[in-house]
C-alpha cells in the first residue's frame, strides 16, 4: 500500500512538470519594442480584415500551440538609414545632398502588419528600403527648387520630402520620426561664387570695422596717456598735500608741549580766579548775616520804638486839648444858664410891677443890664478857654515840639505824598538799579520835600511861641475884632 501511494505521488508530480514544461513551451510574452506575429490559425485582429492568417500581440503574454502554430517576432526598435544622394536643380546645377532618416515601425496593428508582410524575413534590408524611397523623392523635389531656396529655406525641402514620402511609408507600416539635411554639396563652386559678394561685403565691413576699431585704441590709448599723466599729477598734489600734513602735524606736536603747558597754567589760573569769586561770595555772605541783618533788626527797633513813643504823646496832647475844650465849654454853657435864669426873674419881678411905669422901666433895665452882663460873661469864658488851649499847646510844644508837628504831618499826609508823588508824573518808564535798595533811596527822595515841610512847620510853630499870639482872625463878630484860636486841622 505504501507503494502504490508512492507511486501515484510520483506520477503525480511527473505530471505536474510536465504540465509545467508544455506550459513554459507554449507560453510566450512579447517585449515592450517587439510584436509576436503567431501564424498557423485563423484569428481575427480589431481593425484588420479577415483572412490574414496570422495573429499580433504586443505588450503582453499568449499561448502558443507547439507544432500547430509558429511565432516570429518583429523589431518595433528605431532604425536610421543615411542619405546621399546626387541631384541636379532646376538651374541644372549638380548637387551632392546628405542627410539622415529616423524611422520605425508603426505602433498600430495595422502598421504592424504592413510591416510584417513586406520586412518579418528582411527586416536587415529595410534601411535599404527607405534609402531608395527618400532618395527618388529627394532627387524629385531638389529638381524643382533653386539653390538660392534649398540655401535659404532648408525647412522647406525638408517637409515637401517628408510630405511626398508619407503615404509610401505609411504602405510599407513605417513612420518617421526625424528628416535632418545636415550638407549640401556643390562641386561646381556655384554656391561659393554665391557667397563671394557677400563675403566681399563682410570683408569690406570688417576692414571698416578694424579700421575703426583701430581710431578707436588709438583714441583709447591716447586718452589713457592722459589719463595717466593726470592720475600722475593727482598723485604728486596728493603727495605733496600728504607731505604739507605731516609737515604741519610735526609742527603741532612740536607745539604740542607748550601749548598744553599753557593751558595747564590757563587752567590753574580759571581755577584760583573761580576759588576767589567763591570766597569773595562767602565773605558777602557772612557779612550779610553777621553784619547787615543785625544792623536793620536793631534799626527797625528803634524806628519801632520811636514811633511808639510819638503816637504815645500825640495821644496824650490831643486827650489835653479836649479836656480843655470840653471845660471850656462846659463854662460858658453854665454862665448863659445862670444869665438866662436871672433874666427870666427880672422879666417876672418887671411883669409883677408892670402896673407901675416905673417899676416897668426899671424892670426893663435891670433886664437889659443883664443882658449885657451875661453876654459879657459868656465873651470873658470863651476868651478864658481859647486862652487855655494856647496856653495847653505851647506847653505841648514845650515838651514835645516833634509830636505836634507829626500829628499835623499825620493829618495832613495824603495830600504831603500827592504833593511829593507829583514830581514823577510825567515819567513814562523808571529803571531803578540795585534793586531793594534803588527802590528804597527814590522813596526817600520822594519823601524828603514831606522833611522840608516838618522844618517849616517847626520854625512857624517856635515863632508863635516867641510871640505868645495867635494868627489874627478878621472875621466880623458884633463889630469887634476877636483873637480866634488857630484849629488843629
Amino acid at each position: 500500500m505504501p507503494m502504490v501511494v508512492g507511486v501515484v505521488a510520483g506520477v503525480a508530480v511527473a505530471a505536474v512538470l510536465v504540465l509545467i514544461g508544455l506550459f513554459k513551451l507554449m507560453w510566450r510574452v512579447a517585449e515592450p519594442n517587439e510584436a509576436l506575429i503567431i501564424s498557423g490559425s485563423k484569428h481575427r485582429t480589431e481593425g484588420i480584415e479577415e483572412g490574414l492568417g496570422f495573429r499580433i500581440v504586443t505588450g503582453r503574454g499568449t499561448l502558443v500551440m507547439p507544432g500547430v502554430q509558429a511565432v516570429r517576432k518583429l523589431s518595433l526598435d528605431l532604425n536610421e538609414t543615411e542619405l546621399q544622394v546626387d541631384c541636379v536643380t532646376h538651374q541644372g546645377i549638380p548637387l551632392k545632398v546628405r542627410g539622415v532618416v529616423i524611422f520605425k515601425v508603426g505602433d498600430d496593428f495595422v502598421s504592424i502588419a504592413n510591416a510584417a508582410r513586406r520586412f518579418l524575413d528582411q527586416q536587415k534590408l529595410m534601411s535599404e528600403r527607405v534609402h531608395n524611397v527618400f532618395a527618388g523623392h529627394l532627387r524629385s523635389i531638389v529638381g524643382g527648387l533653386t539653390v538660392e531656396d534649398m540655401i535659404r529655406d532648408r525647412e522647406k525641402l525638408t517637409g515637401q520630402t517628408r510630405a511626398a514620402c508619407g503615404t509610401e511609408m505609411e504602405k510599407l507600416g513605417l513612420i518617421v520620426d526625424s528628416l535632418q539635411i545636415h550638407e549640401i554639396e556643390d562641386p561646381t563652386g556655384y554656391i561659393q561664387n554665391l557667397a563671394m559678394p557677400h563675403a566681399a561685403a563682410v570683408q569690406r565691413d570688417a576692414r571698416i570695422a578694424q579700421a575703426e576699431a583701430n581710431r578707436l585704441a588709438t583714441e583709447a590709448e591716447q586718452q589713457s596717456f592722459a589719463r595717466m599723466a593726470e592720475a600722475t599729477r593727482d598723485s604728486e598734489i596728493l603727495q605733496a598735500g600728504y607731505q604739507a600734513e605731516r609737515d604741519t602735524a610735526a609742527a603741532k606736536a612740536r607745539q604740542a608741549g607748550p601749548l598744553a603747558e599753557a593751558g595747564a597754567r590757563q587752567e590753574v589760573v580759571v581755577q584760583e580766579t573761580r576759588v576767589a569769586e567763591l570766597e569773595a561770595h562767602r565773605r558777602e555772605q557772612q557779612l550779610q548775616a553777621d553784619v547787615r541783618k543785625p544792623a536793620d533788626a536793631a534799626a527797625y527797633e528803634t524806628r519801632t520804638l520811636a514811633e511808639a513813643d510819638r503816637d504815645a504823646r500825640i495821644s496824650s496832647a490831643q486827650a489835653q486839648a479836649k479836656e480843655t475844650e470840653l471845660a471850656a465849654a462846659a463854662e460858658a454853657t453854665r454862665v448863659k444858664t445862670a444869665a438866662g435864669a436871672e433874666a427870666e426873674a427880672t422879666k417876672a419881678r418887671g411883669e409883677a410891677a408892670a402896673q407901675a411905669t416905673r417899676a416897668t422901666g426899671e424892670a426893663e433895665a435891670a433886664a437889659a443890664q443883664a443882658r449885657g452882663l451875661a453876654e459879657a460873661e459868656a465873651a470873658r469864658a470863651k476868651g478864658l478857654a481859647a486862652a487855655e488851649a494856647i496856653k495847653a499847646r505851647a506847653a505841648a510844644l514845650a515838651e514835645n515840639q516833634e509830636a505836634v508837628v507829626a500829628q499835623q504831618l499825620a493829618e495832613n499826609w495824603p495830600e504831603i505824598v500827592q504833593a511829593g508823588a507829583s514830581a514823577f508824573g510825567n515819567v513814562d518808564n523808571m529803571v531803578l538799579l540795585n534793586g531793594a535798595d534803588g527802590m528804597a533811596d527814590v522813596f526817600a527822595k520822594a519823601l524828603t520835600m514831606g522833611g522840608t515841610g516838618l522844618g517849616l512847620a517847626r520854625q512857624l510853630l517856635a515863632s508863635m511861641d516867641r510871640s505868645g499870639q495867635a494868627p489874627q482872625d478878621t472875621s466880623p463878630l458884633n463889630g469887634q475884632t476877636q483873637k480866634v484860636p488857630m484849629d488843629d486841622r
